[in-house]
């Protein structure tokens, strides 16, 4: 599984810091800090020979992402792995690639507690500017099954249109805050074959009963996009799995 939210293609430019907190993460989940003590500002200056400054902006990304604790005075510490910012692109591009499955398994448990009912939500109060908004998507859709990197900005647009529709600011930002994940799952369902058709298949379906302005049926047409998309993460992670056991 490809680790991240960016297209192989992308150019990744990273500054100093991001690449020694992106170092020390993988050692933190690799388990080589054992005692929870990560190291200071000083260990890291002088381990990869880098400033202080350099050392305390490594400090203060592990800390923003809840990976660490620092305190003035204190020893680092990291903190438990169930606190960390998994919403974060920076840390879903440093985990190891089974990790990533794992987050996706869950990413996808939390879409189907929410999406069927912000997809019944917005059929209950859709604008006709919505309606033209969620169309034109779904004609790009059809005309993008050949370019998965394309179809898969349309794709998480008409979500995301969706939720602007269903007109609650906190379950749009909740939907906004896991783009990231979102993407690192929607590359592995546009791999599979036929899947842009099955996917543009279903997101008319949705966007019919939006428009029929039909919130059961809404909640059923985007109930049964998530299961499709199940399958097709499940198939994945089969396959990951014999390859592996191959080697």
């Amino acid at each position: 599984m490809q680790r991240g939210q960016e297209s192989p293609d992308a150019v990744k430019v990273r500054t100093l810091p991001v690449q020694v907190a992106a170092h020390l993460t993988r050692r933190i989940v690799s388990g080589e800090i054992e005692d929870g003590r990560a190291p200071s500002e000083l260990d890291i200056a002088q381990e990869f020979g880098v400033s202080r400054v350099v050392a305390r902006e490594t400090l203060k990304i592990l800390a923003s992402l809840d990976i660490v604790d620092v305190a003035q005075g204190r020893r680092v510490v990291v903190r438990p792995p169930a606190e960390w910012d998994y919403l974060s692109p920076l840390l879903v591009e440093w985990l190891p690639s089974e990790l990533v499955g794992e987050l996706l398994q869950e990413l996808h448990q939390m879409r189907v507690l929410l999406e069927p009912e912000l997809a019944a939500m917005a059929a209950a109060c859709v604008t006709d500017e919505a309606l033209e908004r969620l169309k034109a998507e779904v004609d790009r859709m059809a005309e993008l099954e050949a370019d998965p990197n394309a179809y898969l900005e349309v794709d998480h647009e008409f979500h995301m249109e969706i939720c602007r529709a269903a007109d609650n600011r906190i379950l749009d930002r909740i939907m906004y805050s896991a783009r990231w994940l979102g993407t690192a799952s929607r590359r592995i369902t546009n791999e599979a074959p036929a899947a842009l058709r099955k996917a543009t298949h279903d997101h008319t379906e949705i966007y019919e009963a939006i428009l029929a302005r039909d919130p059961d049926r809404a909640r059923a047409a985007m109930r049964t996009h998530l299961a499709n998309n199940s399958a097709l993460i499940a198939e994945r992670e089969e396959k990951t799995r014999r390859a592996a056991g191959r080697r």
